[in-house]
């Protein structure tokens, strides 16, 4: 390989680190701009605001479906991520969840960041933390203060 295909490929890894920067910027410029959606009628009914969760209005004279001036805005597509960093965590590493020591294997430290899963005890947890520190991998959910031995 010559000089020439070097600086050509470098180029291009470049453009392409760019455009993921970018598609992230205007992501997380989204998230800060998402309204809450909230359920019609959550504020009227009891019911319905221990259930505080979106339900799509599918009433015939629903003002919220019509989109009408001081209803609460409704989910649409308009507010979707782009499609190069949808999933992905905000610091642009794709998240994995990590359930034993062993998981850790097969994880690639400049591509993923490790999430361990819910149903893993303390002592497990403190492992997969301390392996994952030694293999340089970021993780997401440490939540474990040391416990004194």
């Amino acid at each position: 390989m010559n000089l020439n295909e070097i600086m050509e490929k470098r180029k291009q890894v470049l453009k392409e680190i760019r455009k993921k920067r970018k598609a992230m910027k205007k992501a997380v410029e989204i998230r800060n701009d998402l309204p809450e959606f909230i359920r019609y009628h959550w504020w009227r009914y009891w019911r319905l605001e221990r259930g505080y969760k979106w339900r799509k209005p599918k009433g015939n004279d629903n003002k919220s479906r019509l989109q009408l001036k001081g209803y609460p805005p409704i989910v649409k597509i308009g507010y979707r991520t782009p499609k190069e960093v949808r999933g992905l965590h905000p610091s642009g590493l794709e998240p994995i969840i990590v359930h034993n020591v062993k998981d850790l294997e097969k994880v690639d430290k400049n591509k993923h960041i490790v999430y361990i899963a819910s149903s893993v005890g303390k002592r497990k947890r403190l492992e997969i933390i301390k392996k994952a520190q030694e293999l340089g991998i970021r993780v997401a959910n440490p939540n474990v203060k040391e416990v004194k031995k």
